[in-house]
C-alpha cells in the first residue's frame, strides 16, 4: 500500500506510545513522531492551541540546526540522509500538519474563529522555511496549494510575523510554477499601505518574482523563431505584464518606491535594538553565518580604531558595541535599495514605460540617485563591507557589486529612447548642450529644450558625468565595464544627436574606449560588444569623432590591433561597421572642406571605402546567421547587410554587390550558400519586421533610412523574377536553388 504524508499522522496514532519509542530508538527518530502525534492531538478543531507551542519549541531546534547546516555548507545537494530529523517531520505529515494549523481560522465560521498567536504563527512558519531548505520536494508541495500561498499573504498584514512570512512566500515562488496574480491576493492595495518602508522593501523581493517575464531555459528557446511562435501563441499580455499593471493602480507604489531608493542612511527610521537588529539581519541573510560576520567586522573595525585617529564612516573613536548597527545599516539600506531599484528597472521596461517614466520624473528618483551616488552606490569599498557567506566582497553576488549594477541597468532602461534621459544632466550641463547646438549652427534638440529643469540632478555634476568619471577609473579586469558602457550609450540610442556625442567627446569618452579596446587589447566578448556599441552610437555621422579617431588611432601597429578586434567577432563589432558604413556614405556626399580632409586622412574611413573591404564584411555578416539561430543578439547582423547593401541600391550598385557576392561563393567552391542563407534571412525579416506589433523607429532612428526605403529594398531583393538585376534569385544557378524551404518554428 502506498501511503501519503498525511497518512503517516494516522498510522502513528494507531501505533501504541511504547512500540513508537522502541521504533523511534532503532530509526534515530529523535522522537519527532511522537511529538507530532502530540501536536496533532492538541491541535483538534475545539482545541485551545495552548499546547502546541511548547510542542513546536521542542520540535524547532531539531530542524533548525539542520537548515543551518545545510546554509553552511553552501546548499550542496541534500541528500535525505544527511538531514534525517526534517525529513522524519514531513515523513510523519509534519508538513501539512502546520499548514492545517495556519490556516484553520479562515475555515471557522465567524462565532467559532479561533485566535492563534503570533509567537505559535512564527514557530509555524520558521519550521515550514527549516523544512523546504533541508527536504526537497515540500517547496513545490506547498507552491501548488495556491489557497495556502495566497493565505500566507494575509499574515503579512501583522508586522510581528511579516519577516517569516516574507521569507517563506519568496521560497515558494520561486519554485512555482504558474506565476501568481496579485490580482488574486486579498486586499491588496491595503496591504501595501500598511506597510513600513522597510517591509515595503521586503516585498519587493516577492514582487521581483511576480512581475518578471519566466525564464524559458537554454539559448535555443530564445530565438526569434521561437519567439514569434510564442508571441502567436500569446495573444493577451502576460501574467507578468497584468501584475505589473496591477502595481501602478496602487494608490502611491511608485512614490513610495522613489522615497525608499533615494533615502540616506541617516534618514533610516527605527531605533531598534541591537538583537532586533540582528535578528533582522539573520532574514535577510538567507539564513547565513550573521554572527560570524558580524564579529569579523567588529574586529576589524576594532583593530583599526586602535590604529588610525579615524575612519571613513567617522566611528572609530566610538565602541564596538555602536560601530556594528552603523555597519549594518549600510549594508541594510543597500539590500533594501537592491531589491526596489530592480522593481522599478523592470516596470520601466514594460507595456507601461511611459506611465512610469512620468512617475518616477515627477518624484526626483533621477537627482535623488544623483546625491547618493558618491557616498552609498559607488562608494569606496572599506575593509570591512559586509559580504554574505560564502562570498568575497569582490564577488559579482555580494550585495556592494549588485547594487552598482543594478544601478546601472536602472540608467539604462531609463534613458533608452526616451527624452527623460536629459534628467540625468545638471541645469549647467544642458545650458552646455544648448551652447554646442549654437555653436554648430544646428538646432536645439527638442527635448532638451522641453526638459523640466526643477527635475534634472542638482550640485556641480549630473548622474551621467558621474557615471563618465568612474567609468574612466575602472580597473580593466572589472565586471562592471559592461553595464557602465551599456547606460552610457543608451543615453546616444536612438535619432542621433551632434550635441549629445559632442558633451561625451570633450570628456574623453572616445579616448578612453580606444585604449580600452587598443591599448588594454581587452578581451571579454561582452565588454568588447558593449564598448563597440557605444563607439558606433558615439561617432555616428560625427566627422569630430572620426578626427579625434585618428589622432589616437595614430600608427598603423594601432590601426592592426582596432582591425583584429573588429574582425574577431562580427557578431559584436558589427554596429560599429554600420556606424563607419553610414557615416562614409555620408561624409562622402558632402563637400565641406574639413570632411574632405578627414576622409582622406582617416585610417578607418580609407579602409571601409575600399569595395574589397565592404564585400568581404558583407560575405561574413551573411554567412554567420542563419535563420534558425537567428537571436535578439545576432539578428543586428542581417540589418547591418541590409545597410551595406541599401546605400549600394542608393548608387545604383545593387547589381554589382550580388554579383561580386556570386563570384565569391565560387571562389569558397560552393555555389549558392551564401545567396540562398541570404533569400531565407530576408523572408524572415519580412515576417519579424512587417508584424503590425514591431516598432521600426528604431530601425530608422539608428540608420537615418525610412523605413519605407527599407521594406521596398527587401521586396526588390525577393523578387522572383529571374530577369531582375536586383533579385537575388537571378544570382543563384537553377542546380543550386534553395529558397522555398520552411523555416517555421516547429
Amino acid at each position: 500500500m502506498h501511503w501519503t504524508r498525511g497518512n503517516y499522522i494516522c498510522l502513528s496514532l494507531q501505533i501504541t506510545e511504547a512500540l513508537l519509542k522502541e521504533r523511534d530508538k532503532q530509526a534515530k527518530w529523535n522522537g519527532i513522531p511522537l511529538l507530532l502525534q502530540k501536536l496533532y492531538e492538541h491541535s483538534h478543531p475545539n482545541s485551545d492551541f495552548s499546547q502546541c507551542q511548547s510542542i513546536l519549541k521542542e520540535i524547532s531546534p531539531l530542524l533548525s540546526m539542520e537548515a543551518m547546516a545545510f546554509v553552511t555548507e553552501d546548499r550542496k545537494a541534500a541528500q535525505e540522509s544527511t538531514f534525517p530529523n526534517t525529513y522524519t517531520f514531513d515523513l510523519f505529515g509534519g508538513v501539512d500538519l502546520l499548514v492545517e494549523i495556519l490556516m484553520r481560522p479562515t475555515l471557522m465560521t465567524q462565532k467559532k474563529k479561533q485566535k492563534i498567536s503570533d509567537d505559535l504563527i512564527k514557530d509555524c512558519l520558521s519550521i515550514l522555511y527549516n523544512t523546504c531548505i533541508c527536504t526537497e520536494g515540500v517547496t513545490r508541495r506547498l507552491a501548488e496549494r495556491n489557497d495556502f500561498v495566497l493565505f500566507l499573504f494575509t499574515l503579512m498584514t501583522n508586522k510581528k510575523t511579516f519577516l517569516q512570512t516574507a521569507t517563506l512566500i519568496e521560497d515558494i515562488l520561486g519554485v512555482k510554477k504558474e506565476m501568481i496574480q496579485l490580482d488574486d491576493i486579498p486586499n491588496l492595495a491595503s496591504l501595501v499601505s500598511s506597510f513600513d518602508q522597510q517591509q515595503l522593501a521586503n516585498f519587493c523581493r516577492i514582487l521581483a518574482v511576480t512581475i518578471s517575464e519566466l525564464d524559458t531555459g537554454s539559448d535555443d528557446k530564445h530565438t526569434l523563431l521561437a519567439k514569434n511562435a510564442q508571441q502567436k501563441k500569446n495573444l493577451g499580455p502576460s501574467r507578468a505584464e497584468v501584475n505589473q499593471a496591477t502595481l501602478l493602480n496602487i494608490p502611491g507604489f511608485i512614490e513610495r518606491l522613489c522615497k525608499l531608493a533615494t533615502r540616506k542612511v541617516s534618514e533610516t527610521t527605527g531605533t531598534s535594538s541591537f538583537l532586533q537588529e540582528l535578528e533582522e539581519w539573520y532574514t535577510w541573510l538567507d539564513n547565513a553565518l550573521v554572527l560570524d560576520a558580524l564579529m569579523r567586522v567588529a574586529n576589524e573595525e576594532a583593530e583599526q580604531s586602535s590604529t588610525e585617529s579615524s575612519d571613513e564612516s567617522g566611528l572609530a573613536n566610538t565602541s564596538t558595541r555602536t560601530q556594528l548597527p552603523q555597519s549594518m545599516k549600510i549594508m541594510h539600506e543597500i539590500m533594501y535599495k537592491l531589491e526596489v531599484l530592480y522593481v522599478l528597472c523592470v516596470l520601466l521596461m514594460g507595456r507601461q514605460r511611459n506611465q512610469v517614466h512620468k512617475m518616477i520624473a515627477e518624484f526626483r528618483l533621477i537627482p535623488g540617485l544623483n546625491n547618493l551616488f558618491d557616498k552609498l552606490i559607488w562608494r569606496k569599498h572599506s575593509a570591512s563591507a559586509l559580504v554574505l557567506h560564502g562570498h568575497n566582497q569582490n564577488c559579482d553576488c555580494s550585495p556592494d557589486i549588485t547594487l552598482k549594477i543594478q544601478f546601472l541597468r536602472l540608467l539604462q532602461s531609463f534613458s533608452d529612447h526616451h527624452e527623460n534621459k536629459y534628467l540625468l544632466l545638471n541645469s549647467q550641463e544642458l545650458n552646455e548642450l544648448s551652447a554646442i547646438s549654437h555653436k554648430a549652427n544646428i538646432p536645439e534638440v527638442d527635448a532638451v529644450v522641453n526638459t523640466d529643469r526643477s527635475l534634472v540632478c542638482d550640485g556641480k555634476r549630473g548622474l551621467l558625468t558621474r557615471l563618465l568619471q568612474v567609468m574612466k577609473k575602472e580597473p580593466a579586469e572589472s565586471s562592471f565595464r559592461f553595464w557602465q558602457a551599456r547606460a552610457v550609450e543608451s543615453f546616444l540610442r536612438g535619432t542621433t544627436s551632434y550635441a549629445d556625442q559632442m558633451f561625451l567627446l570633450k570628456r574623453g569618452l572616445l579616448e578612453h574606449i580606444l585604449y580600452c579596446i587598443v591599448d588594454s587589447e581587452c578581451k571579454s566578448r561582452d565588454v568588447l560588444q558593449s564598448y563597440f556599441d557605444l563607439l558606433g552610437e558615439l561617432m555616428k555621422f560625427n566627422i569630430d569623432a572620426f578626427k579625434r579617431f585618428n589622432k589616437y588611432i595614430n600608427t598603423d601597429e594601432k590601426f592592426q590591433i582596432f582591425l583584429n578586434q573588429i574582425n574577431s567577432s562580427l557578431v559584436d563589432s558589427n554596429m560599429l561597421v554600420r556606424c563607419i558604413t553610414l557615416s562614409l556614405d555620408r561624409f562622402e556626399n558632402q563637400s565641406d572642406a574639413k570632411v574632405a580632409e578627414v576622409l582622406s586622412e582617416c585610417r578607418l574611413l580609407s579602409y571601409m571605402s575600399q569595395m574589397s573591404m565592404r564585400m568581404s564584411f558583407l560575405f561574413r555578416l551573411i554567412n554567420i546567421i542563419h535563420v534558425q539561430t537567428l537571436t535578439q543578439e545576432n539578428v543586428s547582423c542581417l540589418n547591418t547587410s541590409l545597410v551595406i547593401l541599401m546605400l549600394a541600391r542608393r548608387k545604383e550598385k545593387l547589381p554589382f554587390y550580388l554579383r561580386t557576392l556570386q563570384q565569391m561563393e565560387y571562389t569558397e567552391k560552393y555555389p549558392g550558400f551564401i545567396l540562398n542563407n541570404f533569400h531565407s534571412l530576408l523572408r524572415f525579416w519580412q515576417q519579424h519586421y512587417l508584424n503590425k506589433d514591431k516598432d521600426s523607429t528604431c530601425l530608422e532612428n539608428s540608420s537615418c533610412i525610412s523605413f519605407t526605403y527599407w521594406k521596398e529594398t527587401v521586396s526588390i531583393l525577393l523578387s522572383p523574377d529571374r530577369t531582375s538585376p536586383c533579385a537575388i534569385v537571378s544570382y543563384i544557378d537553377e542546380a543550386y536553388m534553395d529558397i522555398d524551404r520552411d523555416f517555421s518554428e516547429e
